[in-house]
């Protein structure tokens, strides 16, 4: 739940994501990262997936990533320009923090959104304001779950577009993929579960 509502606050409400858009997530094969890969390319958006190593980027692939750069090996920022003719993406999603900033910062494109959710590798560096504005007039925000379902109606409604969206996606052999949706029943019991007034 936890990972799922982050992915639905991430994508809907921090920046809402449209169909035929191009997104740069780095970590796409950590257990964030794997929901909102697959969430995302239900949804008709290309991921640009991060990850470090090969065994993480055939994961990431699987999932639905429309390229995978592996960052212990390829540069970044030049293989997002080279996949966007040179654009940028209007939006990053950063949980690693201090060691992919400037990657981050350098793949936008004008007037993007760098969203900073997470300090896997450290927290992101201090940097001046201007950098901002240097950088194409960029947004940045670092936002946290508790702020998206702050009000119970806000809990309910990430609860049930969570429970709405493809969750898990298998792989039964290699090309094909097995879109996996909750059971109806077992979907209503969870949002019951989730949105009843807790017992006193």
């Amino acid at each position: 739940m936890l990972q799922g509502m982050t992915v639905e606050y991430l994508i809907r409400r921090t920046y809402a994501v449209q169909p035929g858009q191009t997104v740069l997530w780095h970590a796409a094969a950590g257990g964030v990262g794997q929901i909102a890969v697959q969430w995302l390319n239900a949804l008709g958006v290309k991921v640009i997936g991060t990850v470090g190593s090969t065994a993480k980027a055939e994961l990431a692939a699987k999932l639905g990533c429309w390229h995978v750069i592996n960052y212990s090996t390829e540069n970044v920022v030049e293989r997002v320009r080279e996949l966007t003719g040179g654009k940028g993406v209007p939006v990053v999603y950063d949980s690693v923090g201090k060691s992919t900033f400037d990657m981050s910062i350098n793949s936008l494109a004008p007037r993007g959104m760098f969203v900073s959710f997470g300090n896997a590798s450290g927290a992101v560096p201090p940097f001046e304001p201007l950098l901002l504005s240097q950088k194409g007039s960029l947004f940045f925000t670092r936002p946290k779950l508790g702020d998206y379902i702050a009000t119970r109606p806000e809990l309910e409604e990430s609860a049930q577009a969570l429970f709405e969206r493809v969750l898990v996606i298998t792989t039964s052999r290699p090309g094909r993929r097995t879109v996996m949706r909750w059971p109806t029943w077992r979907r209503h019991t969870a949002i019951w579960k989730v949105a009843r007034p807790p017992v006193r």
